[in-house]
């Protein structure tokens, strides 16, 4: 019954989830701690937090940390694969259009309607976090010197884990008074493919360098353009600048992770089994990252010294979350029309317990009806 509500969840998850990390991470809070109740507020904080600590969609391993909270090993195999398989699905229809159509369908009109709903949702589970991870006047300061360190353009990842060691250096002028004790383990893996096809090579090295971009990349989808350029383009040559920039926008624009780019990319690279491996190489690493992390995030939460620094983190990344929400207000909030779309949005989920797909499917159909 738990694996059965862990995959109905995650595919419409994986459907419906528009607008990027934040609003994925905003709608999980929404079905699987308001409507659910799988999780409190405080172990989803931790949780949201512990995934910043590793390389990958964070978004993603979200989603398989939640499957293993709910039902281990199986649930976290399957929440992961539940909410990669249908964006990965629709990116591939996608690129299949692009190559023999010669073009890609746009969304304009129903982004416009989708992502207004996108900044409501994000505005109720900022409103949600907030009380649980503000939990003292020194963290409310910290969080206020993130978020302005971010909209500064400092880089996110200097935020994060600047927030976490001013929390680290914070209790330690506090530990001259009382002393603790705290302890961290780290982790690697190794993973070898088998790839089966017609140009073994060209898989082969489509497979390898994927995994190596799961493997190590921290960061937004700025950074993953940087790498794939950096491969694809630049040191392989096998996809061209403006094919690139198709990738990463049907990646942006359909629902799920966007490392989906990645499997746009392996099309255009070598059909449907380059589609397939590069999904699967990209994410790979996610998973077994994970499956190390539910290991010792009980423990990062239980010792003192780590449990601060988890605080900070837990409250830098909620900055940082505001952040992005306010850019992306600024960019999509631009009449009368998407204001009151995302205000309704936000009402509805503060009165009502209605599910946010349902505010995802309304707000593309006012786009379409509108625009």
């Amino acid at each position: 019954m738990q694996l059965r509500e862990v995959a109905v969840v995650f595919l419409r998850l994986g459907t419906f989830a528009f607008g990027g990390p934040v609003a994925h991470t905003a709608m999980m809070r929404d079905e699987l701690v308001r409507r659910r109740g799988w999780v409190t507020d405080e172990r989803f904080v931790d949780l949201m937090g512990a995934t910043n600590l590793i390389p990958g969609p964070n978004s993603t391993e979200l989603a398989i940390h939640l499957g293993h909270e709910r039902a281990k090993w199986k649930g976290l195999v399957l929440a992961g694969v539940c909410f990669i398989v249908p964006a990965a699905l629709m990116v591939t229809g996608l690129a299949w259009l692009h190559v023999e159509k010669g073009g890609t369908p746009q969304f304009e009109a129903v982004l416009r309607g989708v992502v207004p709903a996108v900044i409501g949702i994000i505005a109720h589970a900022l409103v949600g976090l907030s009380r649980t991870v503000l939990k003292t006047p020194w963290l409310i300061a910290l969080a206020v010197i993130a978020l302005t360190a971010y909209l500064l353009g400092v880089n996110e990842l200097v935020v994060l884990f600047g927030g976490a060691a001013l929390a680290g250096l914070a209790h330690g002028v506090r530990r001259l008074r009382h002393p603790g004790h705290s302890g961290e383990r780290g982790a690697s893996f190794l993973v070898a493919p088998l790839l089966v096809g017609t140009d073994t090579a060209t898989l082969t090295e489509l497979f390898t360098t994927m995994l190596k971009i799961g493997a190590v990349l921290y960061g937004s989808g700025y950074v993953l353009l940087a790498f794939l350029e950096g491969d694809f383009v630049d040191r392989l040559g096998w996809i061209s600048q403006q094919q690139l920039l198709d990738a990463v926008s049907i990646g942006q624009v359909t629902p799920g992770p966007v490392f989906t780019t990645a499997t746009f990319i392996g099309y255009l690279v070598a059909g449907w089994w380059g589609a397939f491996l590069a999904t699967m190489a990209i994410f790979l690493p996610s998973f077994v990252f994970v499956g190390l992390l539910t290991r010792i995030t009980d423990r990062i939460r239980s010792a003192r010294w780590s449990a601060v620094m988890l605080d900070g983190l837990n409250v830098t990344a909620l900055a940082l979350m505001a952040g992005v929400t306010w850019q992306l207000g600024r960019t999509a909030l631009v009449d009368v029309a998407t204001v009151a779309i995302a205000v309704a949005s936000l009402a509805l989920l503060l009165t009502t317990r209605l599910n946010s797909a349902w505010l995802i499917a309304g707000g593309a159909a006012l786009g379409l009806l509108l625009w």
